[in-house]
């Protein structure tokens, strides 16, 4: 996401399969984007190139500054009345990049590689005019997850996601989305993704074919010090682990979720990790709907963090006060250096979605995006005492319909 402004904030989104055609229910929905690209040569631009350091990146972007994962985007404040941007020739052409400046909505406009926008490969501002670092903000959260995590078939995909929204709705918050659609969390094959989060979270690029053309078999490891540690991690993964298809055992899920918590550890020590139960379809029974839930390794997950993170376990001296870690580049596991109280959290979904908040495809719709953000949101709230610090700016794009005739 890419957000600007005249000394606030530009917030660029760039999407991986968000393009013009947005359907709705299977029919087109009507969009307007405007056209930004400009002819560079009529306009007397002062250029920064992509390193220079007043441009944070947001998520995970390798050493040719191209993004990965989801909900990616850049933020930078500038002086004057213009700006623009650059995209590098490795951009997918026709993908829908979100911007806003400072707390205004969301506009949209469709990238077209090597073209220069005005709204990465460089950014421009107007002669004489300067790009302003924005500082960061004070406290930080990561989601790792799948498709539902990632926003698939949302109507705006990351920036339509509860994970986005969980993120930018707490406010003041630096949020990261490593979710990408079909991954499972143990480590194989699953719909095309060739490994799993246990192993791909340690790296920057994701687990597309794009990733495999540009990187092959040797993807730059993430250097975790390009950004802040994150407070609270958010993990909400399993859904393509139980699907009959990829054939994952209880106890390989079991055995990948417990790694990737030993890996988040081992990064980052301070982190609180909020392991979410999943969440399937439903299904009709009679005249009533039921959840599939029960078939989403419920009872494992809970066992694994009460067993294996409470502080009872601890006092009782069945869990070390060192956690173990793991490295996913290594393969290797090692006892931390320092004592840790308990940090993991489970967070029972259950009740958060109706049958009809979850599309054909079994995956929530932008109502079941919004209800699946503002429990985890409130937990966050009354668990660890962080503030809500939203107070106005839009977050989802599009959701403001309503019925104000009273004589109908």
């Amino acid at each position: 996401m890419v957000s600007f402004s005249r000394l606030a904030a530009l917030g660029l989104g760039l999407f991986s399969k968000a393009y013009a055609t947005i359907l709705q229910n299977g029919q087109i929905r009507a969009t307007s984007f405007p056209d930004t690209r400009i002819d560079p040569s009529t306009y007397s631009f002062t250029t920064y190139p992509a390193d220079a350091p007043e441009i944070s990146y947001k998520g995970r972007w390798d050493s040719q500054h191209v993004s990965w994962w989801s909900g990616l985007g850049i933020k930078f404040g500038y002086t004057g009345q213009t700006v623009a941007q650059s995209l590098g020739n490795l951009t997918s052409d026709g993908v829908l990049v979100g911007y806003r400046i400072a707390g205004l909505g969301w506009i949209f406009t469709n990238a077209t590689a090597g073209a220069t926008h005005l709204l990465i490969d460089a950014v421009h501002v107007a002669k004489g005019e300067n790009l302003i670092k924005m500082p960061g903000f004070g406290r930080r959260i990561e989601v790792i997850g799948g498709s539902l995590a990632s926003g698939m078939y949302t109507t705006y995909e990351e920036l339509s996601s509860w994970s986005y929204g969980l993120g930018a709705e707490l406010g003041n918050t630096e949020h990261s989305i490593t979710a990408y659609p079909g991954i499972c969390a143990a480590d194989q094959d699953c719909w095309g993704n060739p490994r799993g989060q246990v192993h791909q979270w340690f790296y920057t690029s994701d687990t597309s074919y794009r990733a495999s053309v540009m990187h092959g078999d040797n993807p730059e490891p993430w250097d975790f010090s390009k950004q802040s540690p994150a407070d609270i991690v958010v993990i909400n993964i399993g859904t393509n682990d139980n699907n009959q298809a990829n054939n994952v055992s209880n106890e390989a899920y079991i055995d990948a979720v417990t790694k990737i918590i030993q890996g988040v550890h081992g990064k980052w020590p301070k982190a609180q990790v909020i392991v979410m139960s999943l969440w399937l379809s439903f299904y009709q029974s009679g005249n009533a709907y039921l959840p599939n839930a029960p078939e989403g390794w419920p009872n494992e997950l809970y066992q694994m963090v009460e067993w294996a993170y409470t502080s009872r376990q601890v006092q009782l001296g069945r869990v070390p006060r060192q956690p173990i870690v793991y490295d996913g580049v290594t393969k290797k596991t090692s006892r931390g250096c320092k004592k840790a109280k308990p940090f993991v959290h489970y967070f029972n979904t259950t009740g958060t979605l109706q049958h009809n908040d979850i599309a054909p495809q079994w995956h929530p719709t932008d109502v079941g995006a919004i209800k699946v953000a503002s429990h985890p949101q409130q937990f966050i709230r009354i668990k660890f005492g962080w503030d809500l610090y939203a107070t106005g700016p839009e977050v989802f794009h599009e959701t403001l319909y309503w019925n104000h005739q009273s004589g109908y």
